[in-house]
């Protein structure tokens, strides 16, 4: 039996929710069905820092997994942006987008599959702060949980991870396959103060720490810096 590998990509920084929740979803759905593996994927092995107090450690090195069959890139604050200018980790990327039947992201992930060029002429999403970013990398910007472009998927932010990971189980294995996985990780989402009520976004109030963000992250990479600014 051949088996196909989703890796999940890591890089210093990353927001762990981003990793963990799509992660959890194909774990589960992996083990109900051996024909997939699951691998979490980085430069080396050695344990890198998340944005929280945990690190982690990838199972494989991209060298070790060159042509994975899908791959989701959790995405972050300011680290994210630096990786942008990580040339193994974008050229990881573009390898694995050659063969790859989905490539995926979480959050501001889109933005390093921006990079790597696979977002030009696409629909795209993000986290809510970061999505008139997109236009930078030639995508277009939808405020939607999830946007399915074909070979690309990108979720909004951390939380949305989980959406999209039952929904990559759906579009692999179809509705049976996701809505076991659902119940089997007792995904029924009651957050305390409802659904978020999107009038009242703060956006003012967010706008310096995402400025913040863009001018730390970027702070190597003036032109991509200027870029992003002038898209907000």
């Amino acid at each position: 039996m051949t088996r196909k590998t989703f890796a999940f990509v890591v890089y210093p920084g990353l927001t762990i929710l981003d990793l963990a929740g799509p992660l959890q979803v194909l774990t589960s759905f992996a083990a109900a069905d051996p024909s997939v593996r699951v691998a979490v994927v980085g430069e080396t092995l050695e344990t890198t820092e998340t944005d929280t107090p945990l690190r982690i450690a990838p199972s494989h090195t991209f060298d070790q997994v060159p042509d994975p069959s899908w791959v989701l890139v959790p995405g972050g604050g300011a680290p994210t942006l630096r990786a942008l200018g990580d040339e193994k980790l974008i050229g990881y990327l573009r390898q694995a987008a050659k063969s790859a039947e989905l490539m995926t992201s979480v959050c501001t992930g889109s933005l390093l599959l921006g990079q790597a060029g696979l977002l030009e002429g696409r629909e795209a999403t993000t986290h809510w702060t970061f999505l008139d970013a997109l236009r930078a990398f030639g995508a277009t910007p939808v405020r939607q949980r999830w946007a399915d472009s074909g070979p690309v998927i990108t979720a909004a932010g951390v939380s949305a991870g989980i959406d999209l990971a039952l929904h990559l189980v759906e579009r692999m294995s179809g509705t049976d396959a996701a809505r076991l996985v659902q119940f089997g990780i007792e995904y029924d989402p009651r957050p305390p103060l409802g659904p978020l009520d999107w009038s009242l976004a703060p956006h003012e109030g967010m706008r310096p720490f995402v400025d913040r963000t863009v001018r730390e992250g970027l702070a190597d990479q003036p032109e991509l810096r200027e870029k992003l600014l002038a898209s907000r």
